[in-house]
């Protein structure tokens, strides 16, 4: 071969190129796909069964708690104030101080242990029946059918152009919609501040700026949360709609959708024999989706959106009933058990696996600790910070002096007198005077606390100079108090050379 036609090979070989990065590019009808599902509205049919009953009761009982719990009084005070400005939480007659911020954190891990339980047994459980989301958003859905009708009525009032009778109804339902997020607002400032004091202070705006801030934010939240964005909420911003499937397995009980039994689907009349004609138990009526709060489709199997309220269960039973099929198209039953196709007794004892018994062993232990160490909780407590001024010092009268700062808290509903007193090595001739006084007791107010100078003399025949001495400084009630109380906290000594 003659180098003109090598030559000639060569041209036609492109040149190397690197690997360019492939990029994720999105259509445009995909792109338009998606954002019509992100941004339209759902219209809840309203539906009536055992699990509606549940959530019914449920939002009942979460807002009696949450509405009423401020209101409640306990010995001439709010039963429930977490009061931040004197840094003590008042939960009827226990009062958390900053030094038990110890219990606040177990309280926590035992709400965190709680939901991997509930999650590991029955999915999304808290989300459906007790979520502030889903509650609260339940709860403008009454709203919604109480002034603009049902899901029919909602749909053609948005589809019909504006005029004075569509202003009138969306005004009103609005209107609604704020004075519940006012009070919800309202209430929860409660908790943080005297919630009868603050009638008078609201109606005369007598607020602080943080009480504002708090008011309208959280007022102004519930509106747009369960008013505007709704479902948006759940499938969109919720972050533990995307973790749960950590906690779920296939014998977790969810929401699920009976492909077996239900396919192949197809709409029929009542007398049409159901295998005769080649079909499965769904009727695709569709009416599973049109309950459904955040409008999934459950025969698609479980999306991370489903927040487990059971509406499509409720609905398809009554389907179910009507078409004389047996329930359970729809229902709460784990993977495994509807694959395997297990009865309901079969299905709850796989329940208990091994992850069970650890939530629940966790749970216990926590809850067990947090009872026990409550219930040995001395109401007294004593603090002891030394003067940085002057280590140690020596007075007339051959002498040491050392001062301190002892805080003495009273957790009691009573007011109490303590003695303050000292122990240990060579301290048994030791003095202990308050506020430079020469008396060593002092009066605490119920559930407050005093911080007070104190100043220990020993002799110094009983010491050596250059030494540190332990000491143990206490407080306890005087006698003929109501209760015996008593606290000691572990400091120094120092004798100077």
């Amino acid at each position: 071969m003659s180098d003109k036609d090598s030559h000639s090979q060569d041209e036609n070989i492109p040149a190397w190129q690197p690997e360019q990065p492939q990029t994720l590019r999105i259509s445009e009808e995909e792109s338009q796909r998606l954002f019509t599902e992100a941004t339209a509205k759902i219209y809840p049919r309203s539906v009536k069964g055992r699990f509606a009953s549940w959530r019914i009761f449920m939002i009942f009982f979460t807002q009696i708690i949450y509405y009423g719990l401020p209101w409640l009084q306990w010995n001439d005070r709010q039963a429930f104030l977490l009061d931040l400005s004197a840094r003590k939480f008042y939960i009827f007659g226990l009062v958390l101080w900053p030094q038990d911020i110890i219990y606040m954190a177990i309280i926590l891990i035992v709400s965190a242990y709680g939901l991997f339980l509930f999650t590991a047994l029955a999915g999304r459980l808290f989300c459906g029946y007790s979520c502030p989301q889903t509650v609260y958003t339940e709860i403008f859905m009454w709203v919604d059918h109480f002034v603009e009708g049902d899901r029919v009525q909602r749909m053609r009032l948005d589809e019909s152009p504006w005029n004075f009778r569509k202003i009138r109804i969306k005004f009103t339902k609005h209107l609604l919609w704020i004075l519940i997020a006012i009070w919800t607002g309202f209430t929860f400032i409660g908790y943080f501040a005297p919630i009868r004091e603050l009638i008078v202070q609201v109606v005369h705006l007598d607020l602080s700026l943080a009480q504002w801030f708090w008011f309208i934010f959280y007022g102004f939240m519930t509106w747009l949360m369960a008013g505007v964005l709704r479902e948006n909420v759940c499938k969109f911003m919720c972050p533990y709609a995307r973790f749960q499937s950590v906690m779920v397995d296939k014998d977790t009980f969810v929401v699920t959708y009976d492909k077996v039994r239900g396919d192949p689907r197809g709409k029929r009349s009542k007398k049409v024999d159901p295998k005769a004609e080649g079909l499965g138990d769904c009727i695709d009526c569709t009416i599973c989706v049109q309950v459904c709060p955040t409008g999934i489709d459950i025969r698609n199997g479980l999306q991370y959106m489903c927040i487990g309220c059971g509406a499509c269960v409720d609905a398809c039973d009554d389907v179910m009933d009507k078409m004389n099929y047996p329930r359970g198209l729809i229902r709460y039953t784990s993977e495994y058990g509807m694959l395997n196709r297990l009865d309901n007794k079969q299905v709850r004892k796989r329940l208990y696996r091994p992850r069970i018994f650890v939530y629940v062993g966790l749970l216990v232990l926590f809850i067990l600790g947090l009872i026990i160490s409550l219930s040995m909780r001395t109401p007294l407590r004593v603090d002891v910070v030394r003067d940085r001024g002057a280590l140690g010092r020596e007075i007339p009268g051959d002498l040491i002096e050392n001062v301190y700062r002892i805080q003495v808290i009273n957790m009691t509903d009573k007011a109490e007198e303590f003695k303050i007193g000292v122990k240990g090595d060579a301290m048994q001739k030791a003095k202990v005077l308050l506020e430079n006084t020469d008396h060593n007791t002092i009066m605490i107010e119920p559930f407050s606390n005093k911080w007070i100078p104190l100043v220990i003399q020993a002799p110094l025949e009983d010491l050596q100079r250059g030494e540190i001495y332990k000491i143990e400084i206490y407080a306890k009630t005087v006698e003929n108090a109501s209760q015996e109380l008593e606290a000691d906290e572990e400091s120094s000594f120092y004798v100077p050379n």
